[in-house]
């Protein structure tokens, strides 16, 4: 465990712990009763004069040495009892230490570490109330998986916004350790390829690995973008499609156009559809050029008169 995650007991819970000791009890004292807690953890803080040989190994094994103490102390209580609270209370104090180290694995999830912290002390108490000192498991690593299973849980559960298929997610844990051990070989971000290389999948999969890892938050489109001093999404992406405003036009002059005589219609066609000129479309049809355009002008008249949008 890191030296910065050093146990610290507060004054108050060992001050509270001691004049426990003293309390009235309905049990009968021990024949030989242990020391008070604050004389416990006194000795254990000096039991090294030296703090400068090996100080994380030091107040790591202070904090093996108080939770056991603690535990043996909890194992005589009655549960729901005021002292047994304080002494839980205690235990909960001197391995939050270990919360903080478990949390830290996901510190790269862009989530407030307060919550993380506050969910992994869940996964604490639990492990707490679970625990048996007869079983010769140390606590730390009987309590570890029980708190890092808690936080991933509530990562799972609770944080993301869009569904991700639980393979998915779990290969995403496996893409982001892989290319934070390339990170450290190279001494630079990993391409895809190399971390499909080193997880023997795919590069599709590995793409889509990562864009569920993004998926925890939904961004608004109206959201200024942070750092690059450009709009929002939806000033970036929106755009009027040129084709929009021809839609009700076509549709009108599709309906206009059934309302037409068999032979204007098909005059309509042949002069705007197929771009044949007048004289081409009395070719055509057998009529004279003029007839033609006598016809055109009343199919316009028609169409003028029938149209809805302009009347």
């Amino acid at each position: 465990m890191p030296a910065s995650t050093a146990p610290q007991v507060p004054p108050q819970t060992v001050q509270a712990l001691s004049a426990a000791r003293t309390a009235p009890t309905s049990q009968p004292p021990p024949a030989s009763p242990a020391p008070p807690v604050a004389e416990t953890v006194q000795t254990i803080q000096t039991e090294t004069p030296d703090d400068t040989v090996a100080p994380a190994r030091t107040r790591g094994a202070d904090t093996r040495a108080l939770t056991q103490v603690l535990f043996g102390r909890l194992q005589g209580l009655e549960p729901g009892t005021a002292e047994h609270g304080r002494v839980r209370a205690a235990l909960i104090e001197a391995n939050l230490p270990l919360v903080r180290y478990a949390a830290a694995r996901f510190r790269s999830r862009n989530e407030p570490m307060e919550d993380v912290v506050q969910v992994g002390t869940i996964g604490l108490i639990n492990a707490i109330d679970r625990f048996d000192p007869e079983r010769g498991v140390q606590f730390p690593t009987f309590a570890m998986p029980t708190v890092v299973g808690e936080i991933k849980r509530y990562f799972r559960d609770n944080v993301r916004t869009v569904h991700v298929p639980r393979r998915l997610h779990e290969l995403w844990v496996q893409v982001t350790g892989a290319t934070e051990d390339l990170t450290t070989a190279h001494g630079r971000s990993p391409t895809t390829a190399e971390i499909a290389a080193r997880l023997k999948i795919s590069e599709d999969e590995v793409l889509a690995c990562i864009e569920a890892g993004r998926s925890y938050h939904a961004t608004s489109l109206e959201a200024a973008q942070e750092g690059d001093g450009l709009p929002g999404l939806l000033d970036r992406l929106g755009y009027e499609d040129p084709a929009l405003a021809g839609v009700e036009h076509r549709d009108l002059v599709r309906h206009l156009l059934v309302q037409l005589p068999e032979r204007e219609q098909r005059i309509l066609l042949l002069r705007y559809y197929s771009n044949l000129t007048q004289s081409q479309i009395s070719a055509e049809l057998g009529v004279s050029q003029m007839h033609v355009s006598r016809l055109l002008a009343r199919s316009f008249a028609r169409l003028r008169s029938a149209n809805r949008i302009e009347a």
